[in-house]
């Protein structure tokens, strides 16, 4: 039975649940903007093949942390391991390999907006392969299906709705059959209808490619329906004060702080 270590800054649960070898090992991370410490003192794991969700308040370095993982800030302190091997450490040509097996679905989207959806998704492909003009517009093609896009090949980010940027954006992150696909705020701008399709569509790619999902979200459906694993993040303490799955936090973490995002101040059992 799983147990929490309780103490006055946060939950842990005895396990996560899960047999799956680490993907990603973050050691004791501090991230800071020249004297000013973000967060500081961060340990945790994330499972190969989980939805692992990154959680907090406004302001407590949630999509920072999530830039540090892709290698765009360098730490203050610590170190980002891949599947053992230490980014913040090995030779830089080694390290650019390594962060070719990410693919990253930004919060606005960030397509071209002078480019077709299909030429956007071409962008990786032209950069990183050797594939001619008609593989790659095949790829893309396949790419964009693969989101529900089949048929909107031609048309302009303009020309089609926030919730199919952001699908369009998917797409793009997808082109190189990534093995961790990084997301950040997956649901900002959309629909309540939008954005369930949307957690639908990154459980359907996490199974279809095997990929590990690491996501910055505050909405609490995505977290609950798709996340398999999180850790929560203290804007006061600048650290991490809970890991788990996420129902098991909204169940059993008796924390103050991460008990009124779990539950946004309503009693979890709706009594």
């Amino acid at each position: 039975m799983e147990r929490t270590i309780a103490a006055s800054d946060g939950c842990w649960p005895a396990g996560t649940g899960t047999d799956a070898p680490p993907h990603i090992e973050v050691r004791d991370l501090t991230m800071a903007f020249g004297d000013f410490v973000l967060q500081r003192d961060l340990d945790f794991v994330i499972p190969r093949g989980s939805i692992f969700v990154i959680m907090g308040g406004s302001g407590c370095g949630k999509s920072t942390l999530l830039r540090h993982i892709l290698g765009l800030l360098t730490a203050a302190k610590g170190n980002i391991l891949l599947d053992g091997e230490d980014l913040t450490t090995i030779d830089p040509a080694r390290r650019q390999t390594l962060m070719r097996r990410f693919g990253v679905l930004y919060q606005s989207g960030a397509l071209w907006s002078s480019m077709t959806l299909a030429e956007n998704v071409s962008l990786p492909l032209e950069e990183y392969t050797d594939l001619g003009a008609k593989e790659i517009r095949e790829i893309a093609a396949l790419k964009l299906a693969m989101v529900g896009l089949r048929g909107f090949e031609d048309y302009y980010p303009s020309e089609v709705s926030g919730g199919m940027q952001k699908r369009a954006g998917l797409a793009r992150a997808i082109a190189l059959d990534p093995e961790i696909l990084c997301i950040d705020e997956p649901s900002a701008g959309l629909d309540p209808i939008s954005s369930k399709r949307l957690d639908e569509l990154i459980l359907e790619l996490r199974e279809s490619l095997d990929t590990t999902v690491v996501m910055v979200t505050h909405e609490l459906p995505s977290i609950y329906s798709i996340g398999t694993d999180s850790i929560f993040l203290d804007a006061e303490t600048r650290t991490m004060i809970a890991s788990g799955p996420p129902t098991w936090l909204r169940d059993n973490c008796d924390n103050p702080t991460v008990r009124q995002f779990m539950t946004r101040g309503e009693d979890p059992d709706g009594s």
